[in-house]
């Protein structure tokens, strides 16, 4: 790996970390607010909105400029959003304006490994950038978790940050003035990402061109033979991630009696297992057999359940190590050859456009069905047992897919064969 992509890594190890430890504030803060309950899913359902709504524009701009410079003015937008919750706007707009900086920082920052990297480094570039972001989830639900807790402003002294942090402010706003500064280090980084000399076609500026044109690269890549299964897999598990995310804090809190910022760890835990499957990956799986991890998704939403059972600690690390392990297992390689046929149909940013469409449309169906479920005052066992086989049977209909998906290849290619033959 060359020196810009250790750049890069730098930069969304500090973005991501801001944004999971903002995710944990933004949590805290709409307690101290006495939200309703089903408004904390909605946080992360307002962060991915923008995901879906851009999505026929970020692609267009991730293209349009050097990439170092979109996930530049990208983190300004974060910065923004932390700002306004700062000034005491609601966090759900808050951390939506985040995550309109998010929507436009993707595509540049999964492009620009395609622009970088060779395709068969793209396995092993993806492992580490998932697994770098996995414990930039970990030390930032941590980080959260702390900022939050009843010890942390009082064991702070009064002349940290006194450019962000003053004497008496509430320990709200101490914890975002700290998040602040790690999405500046995150900007800093991106100041540094090399150009890599990448060119694309002039971008379209109209608003109804440039729709149409993210059209075309939807279905195209919906009708590939392996970008539809790798986008529905890849789909499935960032919709049901960011679910778990949620499922785990109210499990926590019912099955094991912890509060938020004991229960943040949890996720670190989680994230844990995400690395090291991510990691293993990498190095284990090369592209042409990224396919063959399909079985671990079907897998993984059987072993959820088990939380059911799970009424310690003790019990409690090691299934959601191993729940972790399973997803970063199979996600990493079908995410790698997600990427390398959106590389081949189309431009670097615009199948990632496609592909954050597809993932964060799943995110919002899964958060708003888990968002139902608690309105609704369903028990947490049930939520887990329904979350799981939706997961485990999902991932059984896609393998289902892939099958008739290769049949078909097969019969086609001895049709071809033996038309040849008779000629």
């Amino acid at each position: 790996m060359n020196r810009g992509f250790y750049i890069i890594m730098a930069a969304q190890f500090f973005s991501s970390l801001a944004d999971n430890a903002l995710l944990i504030v933004s949590i805290a803060l709409l307690a101290t607010m006495q939200a309703p309950e089903w408004m904390t899913p909605m946080l992360k359902l307002f962060f991915v909105l923008s995901y879906v709504v851009l999505a026929g524009f970020v692609g267009a701009f991730a293209d349009a400029f050097p990439k170092g410079r979109v996930m530049f003015i990208t983190n300004l937008v974060k910065i923004c959003g932390c700002m306004m919750m700062f000034l005491h706007v609601h966090p759900l707009l808050a951390y939506a304006m985040v995550g309109f900086g998010a929507a436009a920082y993707s595509p540049a920052k999964y492009g620009i490994l395609t622009e970088l990297l060779p395709a068969e480094k793209l396995v092993a570039a993806n492992g580490w950038i998932e697994g770098l972001t996995v414990l930039s989830i970990i030390f930032g639900t941590v980080l959260g978790g702390a900022l939050v807790s009843p010890q942390f402003a009082s064991s702070l002294p009064p002349v940290l940050l006194p450019f962000i942090i003053m004497p008496g402010e509430a320990p709200i706003e101490i914890a975002l003035g700290v998040i602040m500064v790690a999405y500046i280090l995150a900007s800093l980084f991106n100041l540094k990402i090399p150009e890599t000399g990448a060119h694309y076609p002039n971008q379209e500026h109209s608003p109804i061109k440039l729709i149409l044109d993210f059209s075309h690269c939807f279905v195209t890549l919906w009708r590939d033979r392996l970008g539809q299964i790798s986008l529905a897999v890849t789909s499935l598990f960032w919709g049901a991630g960011a679910t778990l995310q949620f499922i785990v804090l109210k499990w926590a809190e019912k099955a094991l009696d912890m509060p938020l910022d004991k229960a943040a760890v949890l996720q670190g835990v989680v994230a844990v297992g995400v690395a090291f499957g991510a990691m293993s990956a990498a190095r284990m799986v090369p592209l042409k057999k990224s396919l063959t991890v399909m079985p671990l998704g079907f897998l993984m939403g059987l072993v959820v359940i088990l939380m059911t059972m799970a009424h310690s600690v003790w019990l409690a690390y090691p299934l959601l190590v191993l729940i972790g392990a399973l997803s970063g297992y199979f996600v990493v390689p079908m995410n790698a050859l997600l990427q390398h046929r959106g590389h081949v149909l189309m431009s670097a940013g615009h199948s990632i456009a496609v592909q954050n469409f597809s993932e964060n449309l799943s995110i919002l169906l899964m958060l708003g069905l888990y968002a139902l479920m608690v309105k609704l005052d369903l028990s947490v066992y049930i939520v887990i047992v329904t979350f799981g086989l939706f997961v485990a049977g999902t991932m059984w209909l896609i393998m289902k897919k892939h099958a008739a998906n290769q049949r078909e290849y097969d019969s086609m290619h001895l049709i071809g064969e033996q038309k040849h033959v008779g000629t």
